[in-house]
């Protein structure tokens, strides 16, 4: 494994879920120092592990803050996190306007503020890149008949948020490219995640690959995108998903 990303300071928002602990994974491979933010596990003394509710202001700039003090620095910035109401994946009609309202404030506005909050200290470096995790479904509409036959089903808000951050990942690329901080979004395909045997069937079927993706077929491109490989690429909406979105 090339030492590509040795003595970055590489924040990672959710890094205990499913995709969050493969790009976490990853970005040690390659030799960045990683920070987990989540809400789930205490800070420890190097803060590799560092407590952060990343839907609430104070708690994303206390942690920041904390990180900066220590290291002095943040190279990369990946929005990760997942956080959603109990009622995710209500369908279209039944959707509470409160449970929408929250979960657009939960996903899409927390990833505006740990950004704004982190890319200050980025502008004072005058480098930096952020990573938003979009999704194939904030680019085209949902096949919902790969959900026939299971409870499964896609969430609206989840549609409208991930659209919202691919196109926000495009203004702060423009807005912030003077100061050498570069802005991409990588939108994954269908992830296995042990979803019931007729989904997997009917979404492999219509998959150009004939299968669903895996949290390691994302991760190694996060890590491009963070590197300096990838250093004049910004703005950029990264579409990993076995050609899905090509037919």
């Amino acid at each position: 494994m090339i030492n590509r990303l040795e003595g970055k300071i590489i924040l990672v928002t959710g890094g205990n879920g499913l995709l969050g602990k493969s790009i976490i994974t990853r970005l040690k491979e390659e030799g960045a120092f990683c920070i987990n933010f989540e809400i789930n596990h205490e800070t420890n003394s190097n803060l590799s592990n560092l407590y952060c509710d990343i839907t609430d202001q104070a708690s994303v700039t206390s942690a920041v803050s904390k990180v900066i003090d220590l290291y002095g620095r943040i190279d990369g910035l990946v929005n990760n996190a997942y956080p959603r109401t109990k009622d995710w994946g209500a369908k279209f009609e039944n959707i509470e306007y409160e449970s929408w309202k929250t979960n657009v404030d939960w996903q899409l506005n927390s990833y505006f503020c740990i950004s704004q909050i982190v890319i200050k200290q980025m502008m004072k470096q005058k480098s930096g890149v952020i990573i938003n995790m979009a999704s194939i479904y904030g680019v085209v509409g949902p096949d919902f008949g790969v959900y026939e036959g299971t409870e499964m089903t896609m969430p609206a808000a989840y549609s409208a948020i991930k659209g919202g951050l691919i196109n926000l990942t495009k203004y702060m690329a423009s807005y912030f490219g003077e100061y050498q901080i570069r802005v991409n979004s990588v939108s994954p395909g269908g992830i296995f995640d042990n979803q019931p045997e007729s989904f997997v069937t009917r979404y492999a079927k219509k998959n150009p690959m004939k299968r669903m993706g895996t949290p390691s077929d994302i991760a190694p491109s996060v890590a491009f995108l963070i590197s300096d490989d990838a250093k004049y690429i910004t703005g950029q909406n990264l579409i990993i998903d076995g050609g899905w979105t090509a037919i």
